[in-house]
């Protein structure tokens, strides 16, 4: 696959990459052991003040990694700013608590002392996706680096200026040159670096396809991994639920990003009572979106990533149609350069369609209309994913039903999905396994070992 910045709103080669040769990979897998040989014994105090000040670049200069993610992949300026800005946020999470997550833990037991101690791994391989390609990569690298290990990024091979920015701004914020470090690779040289002895562990958030592959390799080398990878997550909304507030934020929900998000809502399950008023409101909402350059402020849809990623999201959607799908709004790509496609939706939808059954990748809503509760559950989970999940509800025995009884890593409700440092993010089914974010997600890589002294 080439390397290169190809900007998705003209289809102009804005700047080619060549990939590393082995000669270099080799160099930098030795580069990250030296370094955490000495790394893994730097306090904590000083790993967080290189966070810190990893942070303040991140909000110093957001507009200008903003920038370079629009440039790169076509997401609406306003929200690159917000993830420069994000990111910042996990940087300085995880340098205050990281201290507290990873303290020794006193357990009772017949010995005169026993406890638990959290210790880190080593180098640990990130392979990260397009859509998200600062925020993926902090949420990984923030508590990884506080928990003492080093780490080695292997991007989308579409922003390649977003993965190598990255690594400059841990250098400039005082990080050792080997603790973080990008590889300019394509995607067949994953294998080979995931087997090297010198990798303990492995990241990838992605396709089911990606994480399959990585998981298999690591498991022949018994090495952990944490999958983040794809979701079709359910948008419900019943009878008692605030219609207005679920119209409005249902529009945030599946437009973020131009739809690029594993966690954003992508089949709407209505309760049919309100399901007309739902309609009709999405539709008003979706007509007046503005489409266009996404380095414009007031823009709300860029165009997606690639030509590929618009050209399956289309098929999808004409597949759909042809098999008995109604497309309400949209429904067809755009005349005009770049890669857009209208914010569509499609309601009607037969079992046994693409839109019953895959992942829509890109700003396309699927109505689905149910008679209450339980069907809204059973449709919810008949999916292979398992990512996210947010349900509408003012009935407190519904909304612990929800709870209780969606098949995902998270639930919100009355409200939409989201990642948040605080708390442990990640997905069951086929949308992978582990955990990020939270004590969680910085344990997922470190050695939890056993003492005990008598």
């Amino acid at each position: 696959m080439t390397i290169a910045t190809i900007n998705p709103a003209t289809g102009e080669t804005v700047k080619t990459f060549e990939a590393i040769a082995d000669a270099e990979i080799e160099a930098k897998l030795a580069k990250a052991q030296q370094t955490f040989e000495s790394y893994h014994r730097i306090p904590f105090a000083q790993k967080a003040q290189w966070l810190n000040a990893a942070a303040d670049l991140l909000e110093g200069q957001a507009a200008d990694w903003a920038k370079l993610m629009t440039l790169e992949m076509g997401k609406p300026i306003q929200g690159a700013i917000s993830e420069a800005k994000k990111c910042a946020w996990v940087c300085r999470y995880y340098a205050e608590q990281a201290p507290h997550f990873l303290a020794d833990v006193a357990v009772e037991t017949d010995a005169s002392r026993s406890f638990v101690r959290y210790q880190p791994l080593g180098a640990i391989l990130a392979v990260m996706p397009w859509n998200f390609p600062f925020w993926q990569v902090f949420r990984f690298a923030a508590p990884a680096l506080m928990a003492g290990n080093v780490g080695l990024l292997k991007h989308a091979s579409n922003v390649p200026q977003c993965a190598l920015a990255i690594a400059d701004i841990f250098r400039e914020a005082g990080f050792p040159d080997g603790a973080f470090q990008t590889l300019l690779v394509g995607s067949d040289k994953v294998a080979q670096i995931v087997a090297d002895d010198r990798i303990k562990a492995a990241t990838l958030t992605g396709s089911e396809f990606a994480g399959a592959s990585l998981a298999a390799t690591a498991g022949k080398a018994i090495k952990k991994t944490v999958l983040e990878l794809g979701g079709s997550d359910p948008f419900i909304v019943l009878d008692s639920a605030d219609v207005e507030s679920a119209i409005a934020t249902a529009v945030t929900a599946r437009m973020l990003n131009n739809g690029q998000s594993c966690i954003a809502a992508k089949r709407f399950i209505l309760a049919e009572a309100i399901a007309d008023r739902f309609e009709q409101g999405l539709i008003e909402k979706f007509q007046s979106l503005k489409i266009g350059d996404p380095m414009d402020a007031t823009t709300d849809v860029g165009p997606l990533a690639t030509p590929d990623i618009l050209a399956e999201l289309d098929h999808q959607v004409q597949q759909s149609v042809q098999k008995g799908a109604r497309a309400l709004v949209g429904g067809a790509p755009l005349d005009r350069p770049g890669n857009f496609y209208p914010p569509t939706i499609l309601s009607d939808i037969p079992i046994g369609t693409p839109a019953y059954e895959e992942e829509f990748f890109g700003p396309v809503a699927l109505l689905f209309r149910v008679a209450g509760i339980d069907e809204a559950i059973k449709l919810a989970n008949s999916t292979p994913f398992g990512l996210g999940a947010s349900a509408w509800t003012a009935d407190d025995a519904e909304r612990d039903r929800l709870i209780e009884e969606l098949q995902a890593g998270c639930v919100f409700i009355n409200g939409l999905v989201k990642s948040d440092p605080r708390l442990p993010f990640g997905g069951i089914k086929r949308s992978g396994y582990g955990r990020e974010l939270s004590v969680e997600g910085i344990r997922e890589f470190v050695n939890i070992k056993t003492v005990w002294v008598k």
